[in-house]
């Protein structure tokens, strides 16, 4: 897919590895919708890229009506859609049990599921249902890429709920892109490592040494930049589908 003159959608998209990916894709000639909660810096990305370029909308991802909304305002403002990235998501670590014995509530457990793993899926359906509507063009109408970790498949203590919403994620990345095989809508997944966000580039220097020093190579934290780049290049390449691609510096966490 060539990237310029298309419209994507980011979910999360107002930082992280989600302000990365608008930035990348905005460079490469892209609209760019950001979908998040952050509304101070949502505005703040939508005006470094100029209000032609760029739209900023307040989504809670676990609602319906929320993303439903939203994709219709996208198609307003712009047309069409023909990317989703979604970058969307939490990850607070909790064990099962706490040290005086008491079971995790299930609704954290609900709550983190449902942001991450409903809501991809639920950002993915409305998205879908547009770019089914887009002429095909060597051989695509549109491109879904979800956010999953390496906490899917190595997950440490106090990541039951991150990691099972991660692993659902894994786990319907083939079947979602079999299912819109039809409508030529290509579906992958990036399953990163660590990387280093701001909310890791505000842990102390000690902490952020030990985590890079964990990498075997390179042995330092990820660059969201390098995220973007590698969510666009699956965009751009038409024959990566029903995959997800560890982008970790090939580490395999530990059990803490």
């Amino acid at each position: 897919m060539e990237l310029a003159g298309k419209v994507a959608v980011v979910t999360g998209g107002a930082s992280g590895l989600g302000k990365a990916t608008t930035e990348i894709f905005a460079s490469r000639g892209s609209k760019v919708a950001i979908f998040d909660l952050n509304v101070e810096a949502g505005a703040e990305v939508v005006s470094a890229l100029g209000e032609d370029n760029a739209g900023f909308w307040s989504v809670d991802v676990a609602s319906a009506e929320s993303v439903e909304n939203a994709v219709k305002a996208v198609v307003e403002k712009f047309g069409r859609i023909d990317v989703l990235v979604n970058c969307a998501g939490v990850g607070p670590a909790q064990k099962i049990l706490d040290r005086e014995g008491e079971p995790m509530p299930l609704e954290d457990f609900s709550k983190l599921i449902g942001i991450n793993l409903t809501g991809s899926f639920n950002a993915a359906r409305c998205c879908a249902a547009v770019m089914a509507k887009n002429d095909l063009v060597n051989g695509e109408r549109g491109v879904i890429i979800h956010t999953a970790s390496v906490a899917a498949y190595e997950g440490q203590i106090g990541q039951c709920a991150y990691s099972a919403s991660k692993g659902g994620i894994v786990g319907m990345t083939l079947p979602m892109a079999r299912d819109l095989a039809k409508q030529a809508i290509r579906v992958n997944t990036i399953a990163p490592g660590i990387m280093g966000t701001p909310l890791l580039r505000g842990m102390p220097d000690n902490v952020q040494q030990s985590l890079a020093a964990s990498v075997p190579n390179p042995s330092r934290l990820g660059e969201p930049g390098e995220y973007g780049s590698l969510a666009a290049h699956i965009a751009e390449n038409g024959y990566i589908n029903g995959e997800t691609i560890r982008i970790d510096g090939a580490i395999r966490m530990q059990p803490r």
